[in-house]
């Protein structure tokens, strides 16, 4: 995905800007891994082999992405009926 592509994208619930965390790029600047977070509802979006996954929460499949969230360090909020990071993780990627 390139970095411009993200002025082009917003959160498919709710339209919310949406907070780029990059966790692997090539020489090209593409990103191959990486994070869209919203910071209105807390939903995540993975960019996996360069592809931002923003299907609607009932289309995703939350053990098809937990793999790839335990390989970056974060985890999902189990009590929320949404795709969002817990707390400790979006604190993690803020900084």
């Amino acid at each position: 995905m390139q970095r411009k592509l993200l002025e082009k994208l917003c959160c498919p619930f709710d339209k919310g800007e949406l907070e780029l965390t990059v966790f692997n790029e090539d020489e090209n600047g593409e990103i191959l891994e990486g994070l869209l977070t919203c910071a209105i509802c807390n939903r995540y979006y993975p960019i996996i082999y360069s592809i931002p996954i923003m299907s609607p929460d009932e289309y995703r499949e939350l053990q098809l992405e937990l793999p790839v969230l335990e390989r970056w360090g974060l985890m999902i909020d189990e009590k929320a009926n949404s795709f969002v990071l817990d707390e400790k993780s979006r604190k993690k990627l803020i900084g």
